[in-house]
């Protein structure tokens, strides 16, 4: 089974970047999602990669990562996702606890 890749930017927000160098979150099960955020200087932007089993679903993922990027107001951040056909109320529920992890202080998980 081939993967597909996808690659979105966004324009970051005021809230700026995570405070620890990286936050991983989930595992990649059967209608599940993994979630790693790193801190990066992307010029105030975000990257978003998605490897998914599923094609045809590009756009849908630009707008659920879209509106979470903008609700979050993230910015220096690359989010990569691993997919395994998740759907978007769980990819969402998924980033809002990676975002979660991502905030609290301390040492990198």
């Amino acid at each position: 089974m081939a993967l597909h890749n996808m690659t979105f930017t966004f324009p970051g927000g005021s809230a700026g970047s995570i405070p620890k160098p990286f936050s991983h979150t989930g595992v990649v099960g059967s209608g599940d999602l993994e979630a790693l955020f790193t801190k990066a200087d992307l010029k105030g932007g975000v990257e978003a990669q998605v490897t998914t089993p599923v094609r045809g679903y590009d756009a849908v993922w630009e707008k659920v990562l879209g509106r979470f990027v903008a609700e979050s107001g993230l910015s220096d951040v690359k989010i990569h996702l691993n997919d395994n056909n998740a759907t978007p109320f769980v990819v969402t529920l998924r980033l809002k606890q990676a975002l979660a992890e991502a905030m609290e202080r301390g040492e990198a998980s």
